[in-house]
């Protein structure tokens, strides 16, 4: 059975060049992203067939930030879709309006922490509250999962902080930023590889880039298949 802890993003332009992605990873990856870069699209239509007729899992991130009723009617009509996971910004109000629209499906609330590509610089730049990046997530992180969250998103650097939290325990940490050994970092900022991340309290890694623009995209899963099988 193939390992779900990869996650592939499919963060191509759209849901005809997403599915031909999928068909060439084959059954080296089950579990696949689909980003907001695709929703236009047909990102949605996209997931649903790789959902209902190939059987993949799937997660759906769309950072979804808005006033809480908002968020909970969206996040209500994604629920419908029958997908794995699905991000919103870390922020308890839209952590708590989310979980309220996925009640009594079986879709799973991911909080984003603050995004792989952002370093210090880039948050004073936001004006987001001084302290180091580490200290910023894991805070977020608490204030996410005591808001009800099924799980965080964070880069690997900071996943063993919070799986040392007790808001943690059971809970999902996802980390996008994860780079093969010798792959090129493009927009990533905090990263690792597949077998640190998972080592450091991982569930999942995603990783996009180094995989469809590999020669062979499969090949590219299947070895990274292969260093966490030997974890």
């Amino acid at each position: 059975m193939t390992d779900d802890r990869l996650i592939v993003a499919l963060d191509v332009p759209n849901a005809l060049s997403g599915l031909q992605l999928a068909q060439k990873i084959g059954d080296a990856a089950c579990f696949y992203k689909i980003g907001l870069g695709m929703l236009t699209g047909g990102g949605l239509a996209l997931a649903n067939e790789l959902k209902q007729d190939h059987g993949k899992r799937i997660f759906l991130d769309m950072k979804l930030f808005d006033i809480g009723a908002t968020v909970e009617n969206a996040v209500r009509g994604l629920a419908q879709f029958d997908l794995d996971f699905l991000t919103v910004h870390g922020d308890p109000h839209v952590v708590r309006a989310a979980c309220e629209g996925a009640a009594g499906s079986n879709l799973k609330i991911l909080a984003v922490t603050i995004l792989t590509s952002l370093d210090r610089g880039d948050l004073d730049a936001c004006m987001i509250q001084s302290g180091d990046i580490p200290d910023l997530v894991t805070e977020r992180a608490a204030r996410a999962l005591a808001a009800g969250a099924h799980g965080v998103i964070a880069s690997p650097q900071e996943a063993a902080l919070i799986r040392a939290l007790p808001e943690a325990s059971g809970k999902l940490i996802v980390t996008p930023g994860v780079r093969p050994t010798g792959s090129a970092l493009g927009d990533q900022k905090r990263v690792a590889t597949p077998a640190s991340a998972i080592t450091d309290g991982a569930d999942h890694i995603v990783v996009g880039r180094p995989i469809w623009t590999a020669d062979s995209p499969r090949a590219a899963a299947q070895a990274i298949q292969a260093e966490l099988a030997a974890l």
